[in-house]
């Protein structure tokens, strides 16, 4: 496949101009309805299939059918990381008029991590391609174990990463606007906004070393394994905002998702010196996989309510960039105490005016 740099270039351009006009469209923080999310998903999905379409019929049906299977393993697995985000937001009970927000940056951090980690994949195939046997034993083992811990849930008050972010990073409990930082005696605080973006980029890592690989397994090609990834994850934000309620109806979808992950793993395996699966077959695999485990998880949960919620205490209050009254949250203000602060390095800590046993700022609201 010889992809000019043109080609590179404006596939770039355009991720970039719907990047703009979505940040553009969400200017003012409010919250996104399920009407609002459909009809983005569905402009989503509409140009990741376009871009299949031009593959097609520029590069051929080979390569075109090569995308369309990298698009669908990665649309999947991206459902998977949806049902990680609700838990993530509901843990630390995100105002949803800011969710859009942190989810932004989070899908832009996702681009640049996963265009970085596809550079080197496809050097290191290169170089050496004896990793290809260690990418299809991997697959076939994040399956395997996928399959037994299809019931397990992450906690995200357990999460390393969180911990590490509160050992380094002061973070005021409260959220002020959609802001990420604020300024206390000359130091940077984080709000819970920011630990909230921390966890989605590391947990995108996360996924990012099955799904790259998968990728890999359906096609060699760099350009189409970077534009299957870059077209499914830009309607992530769509996605969550529309599937964030239904997470309960999917019961079946971690079994195929697991068993996707197993196919493309023995895939890959087999083409190296064995026997090459034709693309077509691959693809109506997959899509078959995918399509079964939807299919019997809807009808499984029809009628099915969500699960109720514990009611549990406001882990932060809600305030405006200046530390008043937000609207719509004024429930969640909390009362006028100063802001509680945990967290941080000794020295910044120091800086805040606070020691081991007062973590409130002095004359701070």
């Amino acid at each position: 496949m010889n992809v000019s740099l043109w080609a590179w270039l404006s596939v770039v351009a355009l991720i970039v101009a719907m990047l703009a006009l979505d940040l553009y469209r969400h200017r003012d923080a409010h919250v996104i309805s399920v009407r609002e999310a459909a009809t983005w998903s569905a402009i989503w999905v509409a140009v990741g299939v376009a871009f299949g379409a031009v593959v097609w019929w520029l590069y051929g049906a080979e390569f075109g059918q090569q995308y369309f299977s990298g698009y669908l393993i990665e649309k999947s697995l991206a459902v998977d990381n949806v049902f990680l985000w609700a838990m993530i937001l509901a843990f630390f009970a995100v105002p949803r008029e800011y969710q859009h927000r942190v989810l932004f940056y989070g899908v832009v951090g996702a681009l640049v991590f996963r265009g970085a980690f596809i550079a080197a994949g496809s050097v290191v195939i290169a170089s050496f391609s004896w990793v290809l046997y260690v990418f299809a034993a991997f697959l076939v083992a994040t399956g395997i174990r996928m399959l037994l811990q299809r019931d397990s849930h992450i906690d995200p008050s357990t999460s390393r990463t969180l911990r590490q972010f509160r050992r380094w990073v002061p973070m005021i409990e409260e959220y002020r606007g959609p802001r990420f930082w604020i300024r206390r005696g000359g130091v940077l605080v984080a709000t819970p906004l920011l630990a909230v973006l921390v966890l989605v980029e590391v947990t995108d890592v996360v996924f990012a070393l099955d799904s790259i690989p998968a990728i890999f397994a359906v096609t060699d090609e760099p350009f189409l394994v970077f534009t299957a990834n870059a077209f499914a994850i830009l309607g992530l934000r769509a996605m969550y905002f529309l599937l964030a309620d239904l997470v309960h109806r999917f019961v079946y979808l971690k079994v195929g998702l697991a068993l996707v992950l197993v196919w493309v793993g023995v895939k890959m395996a087999l083409k190296i010196d064995v026997y090459y699966i034709p693309t077509t077959v691959s693809l109506t695999v997959i899509a078959t996989i995918i399509g079964v485990a939807m299919a019997l998880s809807l009808r499984a949960t029809r009628g099915v309510s969500a699960p109720q919620q514990v009611a549990r205490p406001q882990p932060f209050r809600v305030r405006d960039v200046d530390g008043g009254v937000l609207a719509g949250h004024e429930h969640e203000y909390g009362d006028d105490t100063p802001a509680r602060i945990v967290g941080g390095t000794r020295a910044q800590r120091r800086s805040l005016g606070l020691d081991r046993d007062d973590e409130r700022v002095p004359g701070s609201v």
